[in-house]
């Protein structure tokens, strides 16, 4: 059995020679913010990616919600099995195109990790405190660079901060553009099943054109939208998708926040993670000594503290403080 070893420097090679035109390079990235030395076996692009897989706000995503706030089931999509959804999906396509696939893996991994508890519904409850409006994307790049400094080279930093679509301008490289394609086709799959789990829609729900256009909700749809971002890009030029499916997509995703997301029945829910999110953020700001050391910078203002603070917890254990803060002794 014959082995042979694969050195950074035969990597860098390999994809200077295999790689499409439009693909980033890992010997040509523009850098980290703090420079150091390279490794040995590893790109930097790969690096990225073992750094965020390792990270502390990444193992946090396993219990921050994806759709359903604390869902009880065992099957539900976590924001952590999305994310690893979003690395497969764009992996996928990245292979298909001749793109960077350790950079598109080191963005999709990284793509989710300034959520805050309680999925988008977090977003709608810190954002009174911030300037401007509070977005996860913007503030995943403030925990790998800040609050949990890995030193990212700038493309993954960029990818991460453009993953989302109100972002702009758009990502700068190939491979954050796939990151794009692969977040939404992997929630709108797997969100809807887990709709359909929870009883609060059936896959004949879904309008007869969109099924049509997509396929079955599920598998068919991350085969068909994959298909289609491949299809397209490589007539393109660039990563896109045909006009046609873009439209479709969008209004599939429009169809979902008005009948999953955003349903009325949820509002109640939505309403007490507010609460919950806000609540705890006030008691920081009022209390900053409370607040964990590694959250604590001379340079932050006790607003920043208390909101970094709560963005990086879990929904388990953001409910499990408020309680012990605001439930009253022997209520239960």
């Amino acid at each position: 059995m014959g082995l042979y070893h694969r050195t950074r420097e035969v990597r860098e090679r390999e994809e200077a020679q295999r790689l499409a035109p439009a693909a980033c390079r890992a010997a040509c990235s523009r850098g980290r913010a703090v420079p150091e030395p390279e490794d040995a076996d590893r790109t930097a692009f790969e690096r990225d990616r073992d750094r965020v897989l390792h990270s502390k706000a990444f193992r946090r995503l396993k219990h921050k919600t994806q759709v359903f706030l604390n869902p009880d089931g065992d099957h539900f999509v976590t924001r952590l099995t999305h994310t690893l959804h979003v690395a497969q999906v764009g992996r996928s396509i990245a292979n298909a195109l001749g793109l960077n696939e350790a950079l598109t893996e080191a963005i999709c991994l990284g793509h989710d990790i300034g959520h805050a508890p309680f999925g988008h519904t977090g977003e709608e409850a810190l954002t009174p405190y911030v300037a401007g409006e509070w977005q996860h994307a913007i503030h995943g790049v403030r925990v790998v660079s800040v609050l949990e400094p890995l030193n990212l080279t700038w493309e993954v930093r960029d990818g991460i901060r453009q993953s989302s679509w109100r972002n702009d301008p758009p990502p700068a490289t190939a491979e954050g553009m796939v990151c794009r394609f692969a977040d939404r086709i992997a929630y709108l799959a797997h969100d809807v099943q887990d709709a359909i789990r929870a009883g609060v829609m059936t896959a004949d729900d879904v309008p007869g054109h969109l099924r049509a256009a997509f396929g079955a909700p599920g598998r068919a749809w991350i085969e068909t939208m994959v298909g289609d971002v491949v299809e397209a890009s490589v007539a393109a030029g660039e990563v896109t998708m045909r006009a046609d499916r873009l439209a479709a997509m969008t209004e599939l995703r429009t169809w979902m926040f008005d009948h999953v997301y955003l349903r009325p029945e949820a509002r109640e829910h939505s309403d007490r993670a507010v609460r919950v999110i806000r609540d705890l953020v006030d008691h920081f700001i009022a209390h900053p000594g409370q607040v964990p050391a590694d959250y604590r910078r001379r340079e932050d203002d006790p607003t920043q503290v208390a909101v970094d603070y709560v963005a990086g917890m879990s929904d388990k254990y953001a409910i499990r403080l408020h309680d012990q803060l605001y439930r009253p002794a022997g209520l239960y």
